[in-house]
C-alpha cells in the first residue's frame, strides 16, 4: 500500500506529496539556520504521518511534547539512568507506541548519553519487533558532532556510534532516520551521507551553502539562493519527494512548541524609581510557593586528565623509618621502562576496547611498581605513546638518525585523536611490507568490533589524503602511505583478526 502525506505547496501552488514508504527506506536530512522553520517542518511531517507509522522523537529542547495531547505520543523523561532508557526503548518497539524523548534541562553530555542509550534500545530490539518506525532527531549536530567539543571522547564515541547505527544500519531493522541540523559542517559526514532525501532551508555561511548545493546537485553559483529563502521555505530533493530540486513552502501545523520566536513588545508604563526598587528588592508574599527554588550551583567538572595527573603527582607521607632513596633513572632507562609498561598493557587482548582513562590508571600503577622516576606522562602524552606502541614502534626507531617515523607521527597528528592508532598500524604494516590489515584488524586498532565502522574509517582517512586504498585483481586490499614509498602487501579485507605480539611486528 502506497501512503503519501502532503508536505506543503510548491512554487506554483501545487501540493507536494511525500511518499512515506520511500522515506522509510531512504531516510531524510533537513538543514536550516535557527529560525528557518526546521522544527515547523518536522512537526508537519510528524503530524501528517502520525496515523500511519510509529514515531520516536529525540527532542533536546522539549519542543515536541505537545504531540502527546493531540496524537497520543508518550513523553519519556530522559532524566533516567542509561540502562532504564535502553529497556524503555525496547518496550517502545515491542508495543509500537509513539514517544517523545524529552531531554530539556539536561546538559550536553547527559543528552548525548541519554540519546545513545535510547537509540541503542531501539536498535537492539528483538527481530520480531522490527516494525517500521520514524526516528526524528532534532539538532542532530549535538549527537553526531563532526569534531570533538566540550564533552569527553568516550561520550562522543558512544553518541556518534548510536547515530551511525541509526542512519547506516537502521533500515534493515525498520528504523528510518530523519535528522535536522543547523549546520551541515557541524554534522559528522558518515551520518549525513546516508540520507537520500534532503530539505534545505535558509543558511548564510558559504561552506554550508556550498555543501547544500552539492547535495542537491546544483551548481555552486546557485548556492546563493539559500540566503534568500524565507522561514518555512525549503528546497526538496530525493526519491520520496522529487527527482529534481523543488521549492516547497511547508504547510500549517495543528500543535505548537512551548518555545516561540521572540517578538518585540512595548515596555510597561514608566514607574517612579522608588517604586521600581521596591518591586525588585522586596519579595511578594506568595513568592516562596509560586516560584521554583533557585538552581543549585555545582562546580564545573574537572577534566579527567587533570584528576589523573593530580593523583599521579600525589605522594604519601613518608614512613618514620624511610628506606633507601630510589636511585634516579637515566633517560634511556626511563624510556625503556615506559615502553615495557605500555607493551604489557597491550598484551591484554581486551585492552583496545577499554577507555584511555582506564588504561592510563593501569599504566600509572605499573610505573609505580617499576619505581619509574620523573614526572609521569600526562593523559594526552599517554594516548600518543599508546598509539605508537600499538603500532609496534619503539623509542629506538624514533630516535635513529634519518628515521621517517617522526614524519609519520606528524601525519597521524592531522587526524582525529581516536583515529591516530589506526593510521600508525597501517603505516607499520606498509613499512614492513606485511599484508594489509583486514577490516577486523582495523576495527581492533580503533577499539571497536564493528566491521562497518572500520570500512568507514578507511574511507574517511582516504578522503583526508592520509592513505591511498586500491584493490588488486583477486579482491585483495592494498594501502599506501602518500609521500612515502610504503605500501602494504595485498591482504584479504574479510579475514579474521589475528593478534601480532607487540615488539615482533618490525622483525
Amino acid at each position: 500500500m502506497k501512503v503519501s502525506i502532503e508536505l506543503g505547496l510548491s512554487g506554483p501552488g501545487a501540493p507536494v506529496p511525500l511518499d512515506l514508504e520511500e522515506l522509510l527506506a531512504t531516510r531524510l536530512l533537513v538543514q536550516g539556520n535557527s529560525g528557518s522553520g526546521k522544527s515547523h517542518l518536522l512537526r508537519r511531517l510528524l503530524e501528517q504521518s502520525a496515523p500511519w507509522v510509529q514515531q520516536a522523537v529525540i527532542d533536546p529542547e522539549g519542543d515536541f511534547v505537545s504531540l502527546a495531547e493531540k496524537y497520543g505520543h508518550v513523553v519519556v523523561d530522559a532524566a533516567r539512568n542509561e540502562a532504564d532508557l535502553h529497556r524503555v526503548a525496547s518496550r517502545v518497539r515491542q508495543h509500537r507506541v509513539s514517544v517523545v524523548l524529552d531531554m530539556e534541562g539536561l546538559d550536553s553530555e547527559q543528552q548525548m548519553r541519554a540519546a545513545a542509550a535510547f537509540l541503542g534500545g531501539l536498535f537492539d530490539a528483538e527481530r520480531d519487533h522490527w516494525y517500521p518506525m520514524l526516528v526524528v532527531v532534532d539538532e542532530a549536530q549535538l549527537f553526531a558532532p563532526a569534531v570533538g567539543g566540550e564533552v569527553s571522547d568516550e561520550t562522543r564515541k558512544v553518541s556518534l556510534g548510536a547515530m551511525t547505527n541509526l542512519m547506516c544500519r537502521g533500515r534493515k531493522r525498520g528504523l528510518a532516520g530523519v535528522i535536522a541540523t543547523q549546520r551541515l559542517a557541524k554534522l559528522a559526514k558518515n551520518v549525513a551521507a546516508e540520507a537520500s532525501n534532503f530539505l534545505m532551508g535558509r543558511t548564510f555561511l558559504d561552506i554550508d551553502m556550498a555543501r547544500a548545493a552539492d547535495l542537491l546537485g546544483m551548481e555552486r553559483r546557485q548556492a546563493e539562493m539559500f540566503r534568500d529563502l524565507q522561514a518555512g521555505h525549503f528546497v526538496a530533493l530525493g526519491p520520496a519527494v522529487s527527482r529534481r530540486p523543488l521549492p516547497v513552502k511547508i504547510g500549517e501545523v495543528e500543535t505548537g512548541a512551548r518555545s516561540v520566536t521572540p517578538r518585540l513588545l512595548p515596555l510597561p508604563e514608566a514607574v517612579p524609581q522608588e517604586d521600581m526598587q521596591e518591586l525588585i528588592f522586596t519579595a511578594a508574599p506568595d513568592e516562596e510557593t509560586r516560584l521554583p527554588p533557585p538552581p543549585r550551583r555545582t562546580p564545573a567538572p574537572v577534566p579527567t586528565e587533570n584528576i589523573l595527573s593530580q593523583l599521579a603527582r600525589a605522594t604519601r607521607e613518608p614512613p618514620r623509618e624511610a628506606g633507601p632513596p630510589v636511585p634516579a633513572m637515566s633517560p634511556e632507562e626511563r624510556q625503556e621502562a615506559i615502553d615495557l609498561a605500555l607493551k604489557e598493557i597491550l598484551l591484554d587482548p581486551e585492552a583496545g576496547f577499554r577507555t584511555a582513562a582506564v588504561l592510563y590508571q593501569d599504566f600509572l600503577v605499573r610505573c609505580r611498581i617499576r619505581r619509574i622516576t620523573g614526572e609521569p606522562l600526562s593523559l594526552r602524552a599517554f594516548r600518543r605513546r599508546l598509539a605508537i606502541a600499538h603500532a609496534g614502534i619503539d623509542s629506538g626507531e624514533l630516535e635513529k638518525d634519518g628515521s621517517p617515523w617522526g614524519e609519520v607521527i606528524a601525519m597521524a597528528g592531522q587526524l582525529p585523536e581516536d583515529m591516530q592508532s589506526v593510521f600508525l598500524v597501517l603505516a607499520r604494516a606498509a613499512h614492513d611490507g606485511r599484508a594489509c590489515p583486514s577490516d577486523a584488524g582495523v576495527a581492533h586498532a580503533y577499539g571497536s568490533r564493528s566491521l562497518g565502522r572500520a570500512r568507514r574509517l578507511l574511507a574517511y582517512m582516504e578522503e583526508q589524503g592520509a592513505i591511498v586504498c586500491r584493490t588488486d585483481g583477486r579482491g585483495q586490499r592494498i594501502i599506501a602511505i602518500p609521500g612515502l614509498a610504503w605500501e602494504t602487501a595485498p591482504g584479504d579485507p574479510h579475514a579474521p583478526f589475528e593478534t601480532v605480539p607487540h615488539g615482533e611486528a618490525a622483525e
